[in-house]
Parts: C-alpha cells; structure tokens; sequence
C-alpha cells in the first residue's frame, strides 16, 4: 500500500472558492430523530433541515437562564444535595452538562439512540475497537495511520487478531468474515484513496456473521451520510476535523444504536476516564454551529479542485467521489448527500508530490483536514507514516 501512497498528496478545501455548493444535510427522515433538541417547542416540521437544527438556540433542560450559547460548565465537581443524593451530575468524568448537550446534538444528527464523546478521535477508536475482546477485527485496508498503529501496534498484545480486507469489495469482505469476526470496521470514504464500500450490503453480512459494523464517518460527517440508518451498529467521527471545523479541538465521537451496548461504552468510558472535557465540547458545539455552510462552499472547492486536477498532464489519478469517472461514485451517491470536502491525487513519485506540497501558497502543510483553511499532505510522510510498504 505505501507504494501507492508515497505517490499521493490529500488536498483539502475550504472557505476560498465563490461558487455555491449543494444543499446540505437533505438526509430523508433526518427531523424524526431532532425531537429530543427541541425540548418543549414542539416536534420540528419535515421542512426543518438540519443546518437549522445545528444552528438554533436550545437551552440545557433545568437551566433557567436560556443562554443563547451552552454554558461552560468548567467545574471537576458538583455539590450534592446530601451524602445519599448526588444529583444528575456528581463528577465531570461521570458526565458534564455542556458534553451532554453536545452529545444529544450529535445523536440528533446520526439517528442514533446515544452519542458518547471522547478526549480524542483515536481514543473513540480504541474504546469500538475493544467491543472485539477475545476476537477479531476485521478492518478495510485503507485506513487512517492512526488506525492502522492502534490495531497493528496496540491492540495486536491485548488478545484481539486483526486483518485487512478491501472493503469496498463485497464479495472479498464476505469470504474474509469468520466466525471468531466480532468487529467489521470500515472507512467510507476511506482515507486517502477516497474508496466507497456499500454500508447497507456491509451491515447484512455484518449480522450474518453475528459481527458489529462501525464506520468512520469523519470525511462524510452526518450532514453527508448517516451509516446507523443504513445498517451501521456504530459510528465513529475524528470530531477534531469536519465536526469542529476550527482545527482548534480534538474530540472523538461515537454513536451508537443499541441501548445496551451505549451503555457499555459509557461504563468503560467513565472506568477508564477519556471522556470529552467541558471546554472542547463547547468548542466543538459552537464550531457545529456552521458544519452546514461549511461543507456546502467547501463541496464546491473540492469539486473545481478535483476537476482542474483531472485534467492536468502531470496528475496521473485524482480519488474524489464527485468525479464520474471514480468508481464507487454512484455508490457513493446512492447513500450520502455529497462527495465529501477532501481530494487526493497521485502524481507517481513522492519526491515530486513533496515538491508540489512545498510550493503551495494558499494550502498550508498540515495533518488533519476539515477545518476553514485549506491544507495539503503527503500521506505516506505524515497520517499514513505507520503504515508499511
């Protein structure tokens, strides 16, 4: 794989261009799950959309104030009633009332029962990917670097086997899911081929197979795609990158379906203690705020971006599911409302893709995307370094 990916650079877009994107979020059924951020407003009409949802103005149930923003509430502890009465809150580790509000928003978002957030994009990951104790992941062979460290590095001691298959290739996932699969984990679109895998077709070999799917959802966010609906038992985000927007938090999410096993995760999440702290949360509240108008202006870049790469004589392939002649782009739009904000091309040589990356002047070089400027790459020197040739 490092072959490959010595030879591509992820570009990312952002605020810069002028044409209108598509509208954002048009996910069908999106408001019948909105009804727990309306509180006592009302049941959101099937026009709501939900750029407004994000948007609005939802104060924390009980707080009599009705802040226009979610309070901070930058506290390590909460005064008790009495010794036998601890409250709803008691310690910020055990649950806090601005990730609270953050957590129901993104559970809004996915159609999801619960949403838990986490320290960081890969702590989410560890806390999904130990649901396999005693078994096996089975994961797609293009993933984040940081993926790919923690299942080949950490995970590797800690009694769970792991391989690779191609996701996007049904019939090659199918004879790879054994009985000792506990876990199907997948990227769509993956990083940084940009690969598409058909989640519903996944999600019923998946429980064949008595296996969990989860699904990264970070490049698509729940504006473009929502796997839970589709057949997904569990979505992951990097909430550092579309979520947040700023490039000024790191957070992880993962929402979950099943009662049960949202309540698992958050058993483990306050024994081992990597819950989101109050400050993010908010940060990643208020960068929400604009997820929607982002992603549409930022489609746009990506979509004049990628064309003007596809026809350039020293590009040899662009990855960007906007493009027709991607080959999981009918896929792709089958189950997501864009093509997503990011582009990766291969020039043929990573000497030549570095000199390329240096000589930008409005891309900053940096790991990570989603964020209001644009940055570029080189995967295989940076995200995708752990990953071996």
């Amino acid at each position: 794989m490092t072959v490959i990916s010595k030879r591509v650079i992820s570009k990312r877009t952002a605020l810069e261009g002028s044409s209108t994107g598509p509208q954002a979020g048009e996910l069908a059924g999106l408001h019948d799950s909105t009804q727990a951020l309306i509180g006592d407003r009302g049941s959101p009409a099937a026009t709501v959309r939900p750029a407004t949802l994000l948007a609005g103005v939802r104060p924390l149930p009980g707080d009599p104030y009705r802040a226009s923003s979610i309070p901070i509430y930058q506290t390590a502890t909460f005064a008790q009633e009495s010794a036998l009465d601890a409250g709803p809150y008691d310690y910020t580790r055990s649950g806090n009332p601005t990730r609270e509000a953050l957590e129901r928003q993104v559970a809004a978002l996915e159609g999801a029962g619960t949403a838990l957030a986490y320290a960081s994009g890969l702590a989410a990951l560890a806390a999904v990917a130990r649901l396999a104790q005693g078994g096996e992941i089975l994961a797609g062979d293009d993933l984040y670097g940081g993926t790919y460290r923690l299942l080949s590095s950490v995970l590797a001691g800690s009694g769970i086997a792991v391989r690779y298959v191609d996701a996007s290739d049904l019939a090659a996932v199918e004879a790879a899911l054994g009985g000792a699969t506990r876990l199907l984990m997948v990227e769509t679109p993956s990083n940084p081929f940009l690969r598409i895998a058909d989640l519903a077709a996944l999600g019923r070999l998946a429980r064949a197979r008595g296996a969990l799917l989860a699904v990264d959802g970070s490049l698509a966010t729940p504006l473009r795609q929502r796997p839970l609906p589709l057949g997904a038992d569990l979505v992951v985000h990097s909430a550092t990158k579309g979520l947040c927007g700023h490039a000024d938090t790191t957070a992880g999410i993962v929402a979950v379906r099943d009662p049960a096993l949202a309540a698992d995760l958050a058993f483990r999440r306050n024994a081992e203690g990597t819950a989101l702290a109050p400050f993010e949360a908010w940060l990643l509240l208020r960068g929400m705020k604009t997820l929607a108008v982002r992603l549409d202006r930022q489609e746009a870049n990506a979509r004049r971006v990628a064309a003007f790469l596809a026809g350039h004589p020293g590009v040899r392939k662009v990855h960007f599911p906007g493009l027709p002649e991607h080959p999981g782009a009918a896929l792709h739009a089958a189950q997501s409302a864009g093509p997503g904000t990011l582009v990766s091309f291969e020039t043929g040589s990573a000497e030549r893709s570095a000199r390329i990356v240096s000589a930008l002047q409005l891309f900053a070089i940096a790991v990570s995307f989603g964020g209001v400027g644009s940055t570029a790459s080189l995967p295989c020197r940076m995200s995708h370094a752990s990953i071996p040739e």
